[in-house]
């Protein structure tokens, strides 16, 4: 009854069949790309501020607009996947008190911790006290410890506790 209604209908019809070709196309082996899963990004703070820092602040995940490939917080309290703050969460963390795979500052905690007064961690490096599966600083306990004053599997130092070398 009207041509333009089943010319329309046929045309739906070819291009679905296009694009199932196209889909299975993309899914096959020789042509499959890496697939790049949704990423979603959280940016948070907090409108109160404390010597020009926000007393928190969240930045995880990557933020196309601002051209970052994750996000870095800083603030009082900082979580994110670099995080500057006075107390900092996240993989890289910087702060007077940090906690993550990669931990900088005072007391640090994490995989591999540099710390001035504390560090605990995997790998532990301290000019104070330091523990971890490596431990090296003034005061060092671990499974392989390197200080002045040293407590472990492998102790090396002045003062040491450990096996016989």
């Amino acid at each position: 009854m009207f041509p333009e209604i089943d010319d329309l209908r046929a045309r739906v019809a070819t291009l679905e069949k296009k694009l199932t070709l196209l889909e299975d196309a993309a899914d096959s082996t020789l042509f499959a790309e890496p697939r790049r899963r949704f990423q979603r990004s959280i940016r948070r703070r907090s409108k109160t501020e404390i010597f020009g820092l926000p007393l928190w602040e969240f930045a995880l995940g990557p933020d196309s607009l601002r051209g970052e490939r994750c996000g870095h917080a800083k603030a009082i309290f900082a979580m994110g996947d670099i995080a500057t703050g006075v107390f900092a969460f996240g993989g890289i963390a910087r702060g007077l008190f940090a906690f993550g795979g990669l931990a900088l500052g005072g007391m640090t905690f994490g995989g591999l911790s540099l710390g001035l007064l504390v560090a605990l961690g995997g790998g532990a490096i301290g000019l104070g006290f330091s523990a971890g599966g490596l431990a090296v600083g003034t005061v060092a306990v671990g499974g392989a410890a390197f200080g002045l004053f040293s407590v472990g599997g492998l102790a090396v130092g002045l003062h040491r506790i450990g096996p016989p070398l």
